[in-house]
């Protein structure tokens, strides 16, 4: 064989090597992205089902079980609500996915189901004579779940529309039953005014007071670099990530159909939501732990509530790809979830990693960790979306400590 023969041979055979091993990349990849999702449906079916199932069947308080912290005040008032507590919880954090239509095969089938149970279980809920019924004015631990509830339907309105008016009725009111409870001087104020912006949306008496309270006094409690205080003081916890940033996000985008008053203010809060996303980040370490501080930590993933609802809205500032949040909140998952003491019985356990009874507070109950079941809002982006069709990519702590060259961070003056 001449050497041009030779060559040519040799380069064919190249050219053939690198088309394979480019479309072995290729499918792995697409492999990869498409388990990320398939990862999260499960993580998000084994945390839910026993609650919705067991609602659905009005038998959640037969089957729940009934366990407190061993920080607990008042045992048997936590006991009490800790119904309303589990259902707003769930259905705030699923209820963008139940939105969504497509998908493939088994994922329309495992929504269909979940669309059945949520209403299902929502009409047992709010019915005076089943076993499941559900009082919302116990304590005023019911106003902070009524807001989760009332979130959960202002990010789905697909719940809404499916509810018979009678209970479409009948939850209104529940949540209006919620206004004796006077909140804590503290993120509680956006509790008040979720509920009122969920009257707004859908078309119901809202009062515009309880709103303004609440977005004036988080305006006084913002102390810079996209985080506030939650009251009068700091506190370096997740507050910021479980409540404050993703409900005033969500007031700012009713609210600010209703009248131009906040322009200004709500302005500022896109912009200091984009750099606590930055900073939440920034906060997942290269195996998806996180330190560890302040209160109501069991709420695990809920700790990166706010970085989720960014992605969910496709508001991630320019500096986050879509991509590397999901390998971000993908670690997360799987740090937190993947503890052999995660589950006892099928229910989450109070903890971080495992059950860890030390780590509850005074207020927690079982329904209380299901505030983690926030850290799956992306599930309402449809696989095609960036955020799950995109390459896998290092995050920035990976980046970081493997030596990468990096962009640096700097505070920003937002107020």
């Amino acid at each position: 064989m001449s050497t041009r023969n030779t060559c040519t041979v040799l380069l064919m055979l190249f050219i053939t090597s690198t088309f394979a091993f480019a479309q072995k990349k290729a499918k792995t990849e697409k492999k990869s992205v498409f388990d990320d999702r398939q990862y999260w449906l499960g993580q998000m079916d084994k945390m839910v089902k026993p609650v919705l199932h067991s609602l659905a069947k009005d038998s959640l308080r037969i089957i729940m079980p009934q366990v407190t912290s061993i920080h607990v005040d008042n045992k048997a008032q936590r006991i009490k609500v800790q119904y309303v507590e589990v259902l707003g919880r769930v259905l705030s954090g699923i209820a963008p996915w139940l939105q969504l239509e497509g998908g493939n095969k088994e994922e329309l089938v495992l929504r269909k189901q979940y669309r059945q149970w949520a209403l299902q279980g929502l009409k047992n809920a709010l019915d005076s004579n089943a076993k499941d019924f559900m009082h919302f004015d116990i304590a005023g631990q019911q106003l902070v779940d009524a807001s989760y509830l009332a979130i959960a339907f202002i990010r789905a309105p697909w719940l809404w529309e499916n509810l018979d008016k009678k209970n479409q009725s009948l939850l209104v009111k529940s949540i209006a039953a919620t206004r004796k409870f006077k909140p804590v001087f503290s993120n509680w104020l956006l509790f008040s005014a979720m509920n009122e912006a969920f009257m707004a949306k859908f078309g119901y008496d809202w009062d515009p007071m309880r709103v303004d309270y609440a977005l004036q006094q988080m305006e006084q409690w913002y102390i810079g670099d996209g985080m506030y205080s939650d009251g009068t003081t700091f506190a370096f916890d997740y507050y910021n990530s479980y409540v404050i940033h993703p409900y005033l996000a969500g007031i700012a985008d009713i609210i600010g159909k209703k009248t131009t008053s906040y322009n200004v203010m709500f302005d500022k809060i896109r912009k200091r939501n984009e750099r606590y996303a930055i900073i939440q980040e920034r906060l997942i370490n290269t195996d998806g732990t996180y330190a560890a501080t302040g209160r109501s930590i069991i709420y695990r993933g809920a700790a990166f509530h706010h970085l989720a609802d960014m992605a969910l809205r496709k508001t991630l500032p320019k500096q986050l790809s879509p991509a590397q949040v999901r390998g971000a909140l993908t670690a997360v998952i799987r740090k937190t979830m993947e503890s052999p003491g995660t589950y006892k019985n099928g229910w989450l356990t109070i903890g971080l990693y495992g059950e860890q009874p030390s780590l509850g507070d005074f207020y927690n109950n079982q329904g209380s960790p299901y505030l983690a079941s926030n850290i799956f809002l992306p599930l309402g982006l449809p696989e095609s979306d960036p955020f799950w069709a995109s390459p896998a990519e290092k995050w920035s702590s990976q980046k970081i400590w493997s030596g990468e060259d990096f962009q640096n961070d700097h505070s920003a003056d937002l107020k």
